[in-house]
């Protein structure tokens, strides 16, 4: 878990900036005509949680009342647990800039928090089926809003996967069709490419297609769409055949069909690796509102 190594904020590089300018001046092209009606006299406001979950996405809300020109205090940590109604934090500021900012650090805040949440959620139910291995998000992430997205399954506990297709090679069934059906050719071809420093991950359909992968030198061979029993027969199978009597090195993932429902029953010891959408794909948001103390 990164938060257990350092803050996780200190991942971001300046260019998310760039990101919270552009939704700024998406939400407000051109006059901002409710400014017009409250001008810019100091003011304050009260962030509210309205729902429980886990708060995250901090740095994003800091950031949109930053490049307003507004002050943002803390009364917890990210991170939190919140049970409704409570007073997470206050924002200060001129108030048409306050209420220019409104809606983008809310619905930001509000996704990452509900993306943190049911991440934590799926974890406690595998850690509670003895599973002490990662349980990982996936690259089905919203274009535009992949950080904060990503961001939110550490803050949750979970490892947040490949960001893109340059940070691992991950051979899919289209990968391998277009290689003449050759996984021992599209590795090879994968490795060549991506050089040491790139590793290679293959999508396999049974435990055939994931030796013909770890023989052909794949770092990670995905199990992907099988039964639970399934994924126990065939991981046990390939950590004793080609990992203690042969000696390679490679990990186990489990992906596909994964849900709150029944990832329990996928938990095994030869498991290195679960992913699943479901812990930042149609999760319901943490509930926020930010009220004007008047």
């Amino acid at each position: 878990m990164a938060s257990a190594h350092g803050q996780v904020a200190h991942l971001l590089n300046p260019n998310f900036k760039a990101d919270i300018a552009r939704w700024l001046a998406e939400d407000c092209p051109s006059f901002d005509y409710g400014g017009f009606v409250v001008g810019d006299a100091p003011g304050e406001a009260k962030l509210l949680g309205k729902s429980a979950g886990i708060v995250a996405g901090v740095p994003f809300f800091d950031e949109v009342f930053r490049q307003l020109d507004c002050t943002v205090e803390w009364n917890i940590l990210e991170g939190s647990v919140i049970a409704p109604v409570q007073h997470c934090a206050t924002v200060r500021g001129p108030v048409r800039n306050i209420l220019l900012g409104e809606r983008v650090a809310l619905n930001t805040l509000a996704r990452c928090s509900g993306i943190a949440t049911k991440s934590a959620h799926i974890l406690s139910l595998v850690r509670a089926a003895g599973y002490t291995s990662i349980l990982a998000g996936t690259r089905k992430t919203t274009p535009g809003f992949r950080l904060v997205e990503k961001y939110g399954m550490l803050i949750g506990g979970c490892d947040p996967h490949r960001h893109d297709l340059s940070t691992m090679t991950m051979l899919k069934d289209n990968h391998i069709w277009a290689c003449n059906n050759s996984i021992t050719r599209a590795v090879h071809a994968a490795k060549a490419a991506g050089g040491f420093s790139i590793k290679v991950e293959v999508e396999c359909q049974s435990e055939s297609e994931a030796e013909e992968a770890i023989r052909a030198g794949a770092d990670v061979v995905m199990l992907d769409n099988f039964t639970g029993e399934g994924v126990k027969i065939a991981a046990k199978s390939l950590k004793q055949r080609l990992g203690k009597d042969e000696g390679r090195t490679f990990l186990i993932e489990v992906s596909g069909g994964l849900t709150e429902g029944n990832v329990e029953g996928f938990v095994c010891e030869n498991v290195d690796v679960i992913s699943t959408s479901s812990i930042h794909q149609g999760v319901k948001h943490v509930d926020f509102s930010l009220k004007i103390v008047h």
